[in-house]
């Protein structure tokens, strides 16, 4: 699959994974629309990539219904954007909870609605969305992150089982451990921590291929893929419980 000349709209392309993807997305000769909702470091990323900035915060439907109307049609929408907090039940913050909730799965929602629709006019487009090795199973210390990350994944496999054939190709990336500003907040040590460009490379090989999704790095994923099928008592007890 070539990219040279297509309209890709990259949601969450300011840091990170997706600032790395837009880069190497460049690279190929595409044609790039980055959103994000810090305003100051979206502008300086697309100055250095010569790529469009659209500022958008995903949790404002407004907002992306805005943003939506003033990128137009797209070959391409890759939604990136997402926030998280450590968190175990003991220290429940609700406020960020919410906003997990909000912005990773909600908030993807309301980029796919307002996108969707025109390339289901169109007959054609590609639709990638980023889940998360964290949402196959409960993890301590996870329930928003987790939960929401899982709801995205549910709903790529829905958007699959309705768009195969039409003309879009719908995809998910699951990423582990990526050295970023959010995952910088652990305080466990990250198995298979990747640099955000390898973890690019990964996801650029997926959205070249003809596959629905990518789950990495591969050993790693296997735990989680694999551990789906293990009785819960046996699964809970491969993590030690968060105290707070």
């Amino acid at each position: 699959m070539s990219f040279a000349g297509k309209r890709y709209w990259l949601v969450g392309g300011s840091e990170g994974l997706g600032l790395a993807l837009a880069q190497k997305l460049r690279a190929e000769g595409a044609d790039l629309i980055i959103s994000a909702r810090d305003a100051d470091r979206l502008s300086s990323g697309c100055a250095d990539l010569g790529a469009r900035a659209l500022p958008m915060d995903v949790a404002d439907q407004a907002s992306v219904n805005r943003a939506a109307a003033a990128v137009g049609a797209v070959d391409g929408l890759v939604i990136l954007a997402a926030v998280y907090w450590p968190m175990a039940a003991q220290k429940l913050d609700p406020l960020r909870l919410a906003q997990m909730c909000d912005v990773n799965l909600t908030g993807t929602a309301r980029v796919i609605g307002a996108v969707l629709p025109g390339m289901v006019a169109r007959g054609a487009g590609h639709l990638v969305l980023t889940g998360s090795l964290a949402g196959y199973r409960g993890l301590p210390g996870a329930m928003g992150y987790a939960a929401s990350k899982a709801g995205v994944m549910t709903m790529a496999e829905s958007l699959y089982a309705d768009l195969r054939g039409s003309g879009i190709k719908v995809q998910i990336a699951n990423p582990g451990f990526i050295a970023t500003r959010l995952t910088a907040q652990n305080r466990f040590t990250m198995p298979f921590l990747m640099t955000p460009e390898r973890a690019a490379g990964h996801m650029l090989r997926l959205m070249r291929s003809n596959r629905f999704k990518s789950s990495f790095p591969a050993p790693f994923s296997w735990l989680f893929r694999f551990g789906q099928a293990l009785p819960d008592w046996l699964w809970y007890r491969l993590f030690p419980r968060t105290q707070g």
